[in-house]
């Protein structure tokens, strides 16, 4: 981490030039960089990748491990909100994602969560009020007001929300946007309270209005919602307010890619290599004043060396002039975590995943593979001693969210998509107040993967006939201290039991953690009952 120098064809983002040049570093900063005769074989060097937005905790690691992985694929920074650990944690959850990211050498920037819980409408483990979010936006490392999903309360200027929103104006910090199909002057009332950007424009119709208000727009491509197709020929027409995120990930992914890959397939629609790597590596780091090195004299040394400008195969990864990882390995080293959690109910019954059939005339959740807007739809229902079933002929199956925060009965529904023949899956990752979600054929299975999870204090599951499986995720039920590469191993495991038990989803799992995700239309199901997301309020199951 001393001096040192290094070649390659450096390519100056802003200046839209690419030449042969020597950087020297030297105390984690960049201290000349001069230009040098072409030489055979060099690698480029360009910043590194920033994650525009993501919730670390859906990759299932804690941040230290997240990193590990990350900085294999040429991620520097991330531009981070610890909202999931805070609705089950509170304000000691975000304290815990900011000391064990700051253990190994990756940026993080961290924002404080505008929603917790994000909806009266189910329970959730903890409650950050606006002097909580005074309280965070005072810290350095806490960088912005992260996404206010709450988009009816800022559209109507709520005073609680616009107490938020105003603080983070008090401390000169950005406030993220997420507005799924906002539009029009909803859409402009939205942004005029201050709204800065949007992950969850649907089309690009509707990101070129957000665009066109000035919302800077993060293309999402995670392990579910995929938005990329949708939306990158937006990059034509507005590649200043362009940015690239995830939002979640999963292990098994992030283990192969990360940002590099919509780089990747940017460049392969024939998209301008400038504007692609200023949306990866620049414009977040403007946006959210990032200390991150934008490949300058003075600047930290945070960089990455690539093979070619096409495949941008990553050779190695520099963060404040530390080698932290080569030709694909890690070179951060594991560190300890503490354990975290807020999980306080015992076994379930099966007999407490019964619910008595009043129709056979249901509405139903439909699950859209990379989606996670469910529209409502209408299905049937099989009936066994007054008692509402199963349909997986029809792949209508039941659906069940157990309140994992204090013992009471869980709320059942039923829902299309996820395609299992036998057996069940079940997960305490349930966004947003990660209650735990179980889908199944039968109430015994159903009842077996809950109860799996309630031994392991958190965690996914799958049950079969044969064969069950449980990942536990003892930090908050949502992430893992072990090595990321055993966990991303693990849930490749159990991912393909879900996959042998009937499911044709691309992530099961990740599909199942937004089935309770009310802030996006238009059905979904909490602790609490079934919600319309159109009406926002809760609706009846049973059809007359």
């Amino acid at each position: 981490m001393g001096n040192f120098k290094l070649s390659g064809h450096l390519v100056d983002i802003k200046k839209r030039v690419i030449f042969p040049a020597e950087i020297e570093v030297d105390r984690k900063k960049i201290i000349s960089i001069r230009k040098i005769n072409p030489e055979p074989g060099l690698p480029f060097i360009l910043p590194g990748f920033i994650d525009a937005h993501v919730h670390v905790e859906s990759s299932m690691l804690v941040p230290s491990e997240f990193a590990r992985l990350a900085v294999c694929h040429g991620t520097v920074a991330t531009i981070s909100d610890p909202h999931e650990i805070a609705n089950v944690c509170g304000m000691d959850g975000i304290n815990f994602m900011v000391e064990n990211g700051n253990q190994v050498p990756f940026k993080f920037y961290f924002g404080a969560p505008s929603c917790v819980p994000a909806t009266p409408f189910e329970t959730a483990g903890a409650e950050i009020l606006a002097n909580d979010i005074d309280k965070l936006l005072k810290r350095e490392e806490i960088v912005y007001l992260a996404e206010m999903m709450n988009w009816p309360g800022t559209v109507n200027r709520d005073p609680e929300v616009m107490e938020k929103i105003n603080l983070a104006k008090k401390y000169g910090k950005p406030v993220d946007g997420h507005a799924p199909g906002l539009r029009g002057e909803i859409a402009a009332k939205y942004a005029s309270a201050g709204i800065t950007t949007d992950h969850e424009c649907f089309s690009l119709e509707e990101a070129i209005d957000k665009a066109e208000l000035g919302m800077k727009i993060a293309i999402r491509e995670g392990s579910a919602a995929k938005n990329f197709e949708a939306l990158i020929d937006i990059i034509d027409k507005y590649p200043d307010l362009v940015m690239f995120c995830s939002d979640d990930k999963h292990p098994d992914n992030l283990a192969i890619g990360h940002i590099n890959e919509l780089v990747v397939r940017a460049i392969a629609k024939g998209k301008d290599l400038f504007d692609v790597l200023k949306a990866a590596c620049i414009t977040p780091i403007e946006h959210y004043r990032m200390n991150v090195g934008q490949l300058r004299i003075s600047d930290p040394a945070d960089f990455i060396l690539v093979e070619d400008l096409k495949a941008f195969k990553v050779l190695a990864t520099y963060i404040e002039g530390k080698k932290v990882s080569e030709n694909g390995k890690t070179l951060i080293k594991p560190v300890k975590s503490e354990i975290i959690n807020n999980f306080n109910i015992g076994p379930k019954l099966e007999s407490d995943f019964e619910i008595n059939a009043k129709s056979t005339k249901i509405r139903v959740i439909e699950a859209l593979d990379g989606q996670l807007i469910t529209p409502e739809i209408q299905g049937e229902i099989l009936t066994e001693n007054g008692l509402a079933k199963s349909n997986p002929k029809e792949d209508i199956l039941k659906i069940s969210v157990v309140n994992r925060y204090k013992d009471s009965h869980p709320s059942i529904a039923f829902i299309k998509n996820i395609g299992l023949k036998q057996g069940a899956i079940a997960s305490s990752v349930g966004h947003d107040s990660h209650n735990i979600i179980v889908v199944g054929v039968d109430d015994a299975s159903m009842c077996r993967a809950v109860n799996l999870l309630v031994e392991a204090k958190g965690g996914i599951s799958a049950v079969g006939p044969d064969e069950e499986q449980v990942l536990p995720l003892p930090v908050a039920g949502l992430m893992s201290p072990a090595d990321g590469y055993e966990i991303a191993k693990a849930y490749t495991e159990i991912d393909r039991l879900a996959k042998k038990l009937g499911s044709n989803l691309k992530s099961p799992f990740m599909t199942l953690s937004f089935m309770a995700l009310l802030v996006i239309p238009d059905l979904k199901l909490s602790d609490k009952g079934l919600f319309s997301g159109q009406k926002f309020e809760f609706t009846d199951l049973f059809l007359s």
